[in-house]
């Protein structure tokens, strides 16, 4: 079966910059997928090339199985939503949403019952006639969605949609924006640097480093079973140890860090290799007295914050080894900050993540 979306070998030169570095990957209809990464990883770029904005210095896009190649950005299945929004200040609401519709001289009758669908769907019925300076923030990027949305794209661009939200309203949105999806069909790629906002959007996400595509899978594994250090470190908070492989004992690999630690890995491991072990703060349990757990070793801690929920630690350990320690309030064994100044933390061999060269 043919992917929605075939994007092969694509690279961007601008002069000596490579923004763009051989990137593939296929789309199925009706993805939301994110491409997340830093400023200046190229992923703007590859939206830009995907609009018909750029053209690629080498590789194709296929986008409903036509070669892009030559096709105008006014001709391709595409529509942009860009992080500005920018909305007609001196149009309504209405208007704004119309404004592609009349450009393609579609019936007048046909307009207004689009309009008015797009209006439903993103919750402003009834604000039509307002303009853009009278409505939130939140709100006028429903606008901007329903505009990108009037002419019924295949794919919908979106650079940074929730960038100008604060963070409770950027929250509520992310929800929104996905029912809109689930309930049209349209295919999503949504740019974004922030991680919470490409995990709770994507069916799918991309993670781009230096113009390179570095990996591609769900957000649960993206996030447990990260390919590269930088994945695993861009994508929530995380510790890192640097060990050798010693042996296989068991299921389990022995490794020796400034302490010996024991983590689930493939066959391709070989004792005396070098290798990163990662773990996630909130696998980490923290305990005022030894448990004889594996993977158990004494700290101190050197700070605390408090989050509501949990609190989040940063503890030290045998040779100075630094760890993030997040300890839920439901907890049992959640230790008191104030009166713990010394103690103990365990984690489980499979959650360790091993990061080979």
């Amino acid at each position: 079966m043919t992917p929605f979306i075939r994007i092969q070998n694509i690279s961007k030169k601008f002069g000596k910059l490579l923004a763009v570095d051989d990137v593939s990957f296929n789309l199925e209809r009706g993805e939301l997928f994110s491409l997340l990464g830093p400023s200046g990883c190229g992923k703007t770029t590859l939206l830009r090339m995907l609009a018909g904005f750029e053209k690629p210095s080498e590789g194709y896009i296929e986008i409903d199985g036509q070669n892009m190649a030559n096709v105008d950005p006014a001709d391709r299945p595409v529509n942009i939503m860009f992080q500005s929004y920018a909305l007609f200040p001196h149009m309504s609401v209405s208007n704004n949403i119309a404004y592609g519709l009349k450009r393609a001289s579609l019936p007048s009758d046909e307009i207004k019952a689009r309009v008015e669908e797009l209006l439903r769907l993103v919750h402003l019925s009834g604000m039509g006639a307002r303009k853009p300076s009278t409505l939130s923030g939140g709100q006028r990027q429903r606008v901007a969605l329903a505009r990108a949305l009037a002419r019924r794209p295949k794919l919908l661009l979106l650079d940074e949609p929730l960038a100008a939200l604060d963070k409770k309203l950027r929250s509520e949105t992310q929800f929104e924006l996905v029912n809109i999806q689930e309930q049209l069909g349209t295919t999503f790629i949504v740019v974004t640097h922030d991680q919470e906002e490409a995990m709770t959007l994507s069916t799918r996400i991309g993670v781009m480093d230096n113009g390179k595509l570095v990996q591609t899978a769900t957000p649960n594994e993206i996030y447990e079973k990260p390919e590269t250090r930088f994945v695993a470190d861009f994508v929530g908070d995380i510790s890192f140890l640097e060990a050798t492989v010693i042996e296989r004992t068991g299921k389990y690999w022995l490794m020796e860090a400034a302490t010996p630690i024991y983590a689930i890995g493939s066959s391709t491991l070989t004792s005396g290799m070098k290798v990163s072990l990662a773990i996630r703060p909130e696998k980490i349990t923290l305990t005022s007295q030894s448990t004889g757990h594996l993977n158990e070793f004494p700290v101190e801690i050197e700070d605390w914050a408090f989050y509501g929920a949990g609190t989040q630690y940063k503890v030290i350990g045998p040779d100075g080894i630094k760890l993030k320690v997040y300890q839920s309030h439901n907890q049992p064994s959640h230790a008191n900050p104030r009166h713990l100044e010394t103690g103990f933390v365990h984690f489980s061999p499979d959650a360790t993540i091993i990061l080979e060269g």
